[in-house]
């Protein structure tokens, strides 16, 4: 940098030369004297100027610049920068080989996450649907509480006992009919499928009760029963007087007239006994009914009847309805030729016949078109079925008794779904108690039940046309309660529990044949069991209700009760028990032997079930793999409860039942002699390493 030698003049030439590489500096200047006050501690000498030359030559000096002071001068990144130094940077080698590898590990995480979510989903099983996840209960509305002293339960009445159903860690409800009728058959014959029966409440209690069961996260289900209406319906009435299109709603057909007596077209019975045809004095001919002659059978060939019932279960789901149980299916078609049904015994004098049971129904029963009407039912639920978490439940109430094939024709085939499970009846059929029966009983429908279809069991159940319903301590005694409730809660599928058989109710006294399972539930030790706070219930309370009762049972842990409950809570929370396998290990005369277990998963259960008398087993002459013992996870004999047993001497009590639970890398579905003897409904597989289930084992 150069100044001029005296005021005024001008600087004739400046040069600044640097070299960027070797980074001298060379200052020029004119007859003036350097300043290098710029240069902080750098050194210099003064250069002698020739005063006496007359040329005006620049000189130069060189000053040396450390590197390092140079390198500070260079721009580095900071925040805030302006967009083109931003591009200068982002050009460089460093940050664009980083960049691109930070924009290509996000991709491929992505691909991997993506891949893996589909696998997960392709391989992991379906989830179990809240038709199966629970048991369901079965309420009789009429019994199960009275909520306005009346003396007759009500739909207020079971809302404000829905935290009793929580408690059983239950979570799906089974109410049976409540239709507005004149109550003949227990109000199986509705006079009005649209409207409440007013001994139950109006249409907002049972708006308000489908509202408060949601809130609750509990599923409710309804009866209906198809096949009649009550003869004071408005169906029937229009019928008998051959108005329009009611005409053929129901079957009738022209009767004779022998000695001032009706003469039926034929020896059709009806399930009550006499004849199923009764004379109208309106029309002058005879109607059909299956049942009472109050409850006059539909004509199902009629398309417009099909309708009719299709309308009224889009009602009840647009009403927020989960389900169905569709009652007596199997006598919704009979035959169009009319023709005698062949008796039983074939000698017996045909005008003597007045009873059910002395015929063989070939005619009245399963008739060919039937599974179509259930099918066209099915679909009209799917309709309501397509909201996710909204799947709609079917099922259908059709004991064939020993038809066990007709009886599972009503799980529809692999593409045509009709129920998703027609209800078990064979553990209330069995004629008597044993170990080697109720092996029967379980191993009768899970043989005959189609591949891939879910299993289900009761044992007491309130259907239409049922005089003998008993509860379990009346039909096999008080000993078996908690023994068979163990059975009915650790079988696959899903149980089915009649209200109050979680504390052991029994039997009334009654001339009426379909009322004495039927008695008020009994909640506490109060007056009329805490069924009602009016003077008398419609039925009277079983006289045991000071000690049978939901209150006092709560609060001892070896009740009836708290058992139920510790069952319910093991299915829901053991994988094994809600959807692994069932293999049947042994049975005699006395005991039922069987275990529940999932492929990966070294948890077995063992069920141990004495339905005879005291004995002694020896488990591992049946299966030489098993440990050698084995600890009681829970017992019907509470005391009992977290001993270990030597399973080759496992001694159980009359009506005694045990879960028992090991660890082992031998489950029984794979031991050759028991192939056969396992079944599985939900096939799964467990994963210790990832915790969680997969299909392909």
């Amino acid at each position: 940098v150069l100044w001029p030698e005296s005021p005024g003049q001008e600087l004739s030439s400046k040069t600044v030369e640097v070299e960027a590489r070797s980074l001298p500096m060379e200052l020029s200047e004119k007859g003036g004297v350097q300043n290098n006050g710029f240069v902080q501690n750098e050194d210099f000498e003064d250069k002698e100027t020739d005063t006496n030359s007359q040329e005006e030559m620049p000189k130069t000096c060189s000053v040396d610049v450390e590197p390092v002071a140079a390198e500070e001068t260079a721009l580095k990144p900071y925040a805030g920068m302006p967009k083109e130094v931003l591009l200068q940077f982002s050009s460089q080698a460093c940050y664009r080989v980083t960049r691109e590898i930070l924009f290509w590990l996000v991709i491929a995480g992505s691909v991997v996450l993506v891949c893996a979510t589909i696998a997960i989903i392709a391989l992991s099983p379906k989830c179990l649907d809240w038709w199966q996840a629970s048991p369901i209960y079965q309420i009789y509305p009429r019994s199960f509480r009275d909520s306005n002293m009346d003396g007759n339960g009500d739909l207020k009445g079971i809302q404000e006992k829905l935290d009793h159903i929580t408690y059983l860690n239950i979570k799906t409800i089974w109410i049976t009919s409540f239709f507005k009728s004149p109550l003949k058959d227990l109000g199986y014959g509705a006079e009005d499928f649209y409207d409440i029966d007013p001994i139950f409440g109006s249409m907002t209690d049972f708006e308000n009760l489908i509202a408060a069961i949601h809130d609750k996260g509990l599923k409710v289900i309804m009866d209906l029963i198809p096949n009649h209406t009550s003869d004071k319906h408005r169906w029937f009435q229009l019928s008998r007087n051959r108005t329009g299109q009611y005409t053929d709603y129901y079957i009738w057909q022209d009767c004779r007239q022998a000695a001032g007596s009706v003469i039926p077209p034929n020896n059709w019975v009806s399930v009550f006994g006499n004849s199923s045809w009764q004379f109208d004095d309106v029309r002058k001919q005879c109607y059909f009914h299956q049942f009472g002659k109050e409850q006059p059978d539909l004509n199902f060939r009629n398309p417009a009847v099909q309708q009719e019932i299709r309308d009224i279960i889009k009602f009840w789901l647009g009403k927020g309805v989960d389900g169905f149980s569709f009652g007596a299916v199997k006598f919704l078609l009979e035959a169009t030729h009319l023709r005698d049904e062949p008796p039983v015994n074939k000698s017996q004098n045909g005008d003597n016949i007045t009873a059910y049971s002395q015929l063989y129904h070939d005619y009245t029963t399963t008739q060919v078109g039937l599974h179509d009407i259930i099918r066209s039912f099915r679909h009209t639920m799917n309709e309501f079925s397509r909201e996710p978490g909204r799947y709609r439940f079917m099922g259908s109430d059709d004991d064939e008794k020993e038809d066990t094939e007709a009886t599972m024709m009503y799980y529809g085939t692999t593409f045509i779904q009709e129920a998703d499970f027609p209800f078990n009846f064979n553990l209330i059929n069995m004629k008597n108690l044993s170990g080697n029966s109720i092996f029967e009983a379980v191993n009768s429908w899970m043989k005959n039940m189609p591949a891939g279809k879910w299993p289900n069991w009761a044992n007491v159940f309130f259907k239409v046309g049922s005089p003998n319903a008993a509860r379990i301590s009346t039909r096999v005694g008080k000993e078996y309660i908690n023994v068979m409730n163990m059975l009915l809660l650790t079988l696959p599928g899903t149980p089915v529990t009649y209200y109050g058989e979680e504390i052991g109710m029994e039997n009334i006294a009654s001339e009426n044949p379909t009322l004495p399972e039927k008695s008020p539930m009994q909640w506490d030790g109060e007056v009329n069991a805490g069924f009602t706070e009016g003077n008398s219930s419609w039925l009277p309370v079983n006289s045991d209700y000071q000690s049978v009762n939901v209150e006092i049972q709560s609060t001892w842990s070896n009740s009836t009760l708290s058992l139920y409950r510790a069952l319910t809570l093991l299915r829901n929370n053991e994988l094994p028990m809600n959807r692994g396998w069932m293999c049947h290990v042994w049975n005699d005369s006395n005991v039922f032997v069987f275990v529940r277990e999932l492929d990966g998963l070294d948890r077995v259960f063992m069920m141990v079930l004495n339905f005879g008398q005291e004995t002694t087993t020896d488990l591992q002459a049946v299966a030489p793999n098993l440990p050698s013992e084995a600890v009681i996870r829970l017992s019907t004999h509470f005391s009992n409860a977290g001993k270990v047993v030597n399973t080759k001497l496992i001694k159980t009590a009359t009506g005694e039942g045990l879960v028992l639970e090991y660890k082992t890398t031998k489950p029984v579905h794979n031991m050759e002699a028991f192939q056969g003897k396992c079944f599985v409904a939900e096939k799964a597989c467990y994963s210790k390493a990832l915790n969680l289930l997969y299909m392909n084992c």
